[in-house]
């Protein structure tokens, strides 16, 4: 649960245009043109500039996320993968809601994160921070195993080694790992030496610092290592790492 979903309070979504013609059209560019110049704007025509831009900006990135996720939903080998065994899982519970494409969401996220898991609300895609079909997948696929572990293993998130164990196993079985992907994060700052296993427990490490209950970056590097050996070796459900 390294990147819970943030509560509503935290999220700012600007207020709808005054009017439709205010985002199309000439009328769009021409303010476009003024906003960018700053000739021809009052204090108030400029704020309602930037409100009817971020409203469009948030009502596209919402589309394209909701279409990114139902196409990975259907083609990506990993997400498929991912769903069909949390389907299992959800046979043999009686408790917990059945998971479909309802628990899974996109919303804006004021944070860098780009998606979170809540045990009872379900996978929150952050619209606003992905960057294409690819990193979605990624995205999607470390919250799946975090949604495998809650059910499989009924995880105590505020339990830092459960926490750290998730966010292992998340970040070294999600893909986003890869060299090419540590590569588009870091570029030649990223040694190829260090790899994978670096990789994860950089970002595992990260992840568990936003728990309540770590103390600071040295705090969860001692958790990560502490669970390492197990977690990092138990790639249910898949049989290998995927790289």
């Amino acid at each position: 649960m390294a990147d819970s979903i943030p509560p509503k309070e935290e999220i700012v979504k600007p207020n709808p245009p005054a009017s439709e013609a205010s985002v199309q059209g000439f009328n769009w560019w021409r303010r476009t043109f003024q906003y960018k110049t700053g000739l021809g704007l009052t204090p108030d025509e400029k704020a309602q500039y930037e409100n009817d831009y971020k409203y469009v900006l948030q009502r596209k990135q919402c589309q394209e996320c909701y279409e990114y996720r139902d196409w990975l939903l259907k083609y990506s080998p990993t997400v498929i993968f991912m769903t069909q065994q949390i389907a299992k899982l959800n046979d043999k519970r009686t408790d917990v809601l059945k998971f479909d494409e309802s628990k899974i969401i996109c919303d804006v996220c004021p944070e860098w994160r780009s998606g979170g898991f809540h045990p009872e609300l379900g996978i929150l895609l952050c619209q606003n921070r992905i960057r294409d079909k690819w990193h979605l997948e990624d995205t999607m696929a470390h919250e799946l195993v975090h949604y495998f572990d809650n059910l499989k293993w009924q995880v105590d998130w505020l339990n830092l080694k459960h926490h750290a164990c998730s966010e292992i196993r998340a970040s070294s079985l999600s893909g986003e790992c890869r060299f090419m992907q540590e590569f588009a994060r870091r570029g030649f700052s990223f040694k190829v030496s260090q790899g994978h296993q670096e990789c994860v427990k950089r970002r595992a490490t990260l992840s568990v610092m936003g728990n309540p209950n770590c103390k600071d970056e040295e705090h969860a590097r001692k958790i990560v290592d502490e669970v390492w050996d197990s977690c990092f070796n138990d790639t249910r459900p898949f049989e290998e790492i995927y790289r």
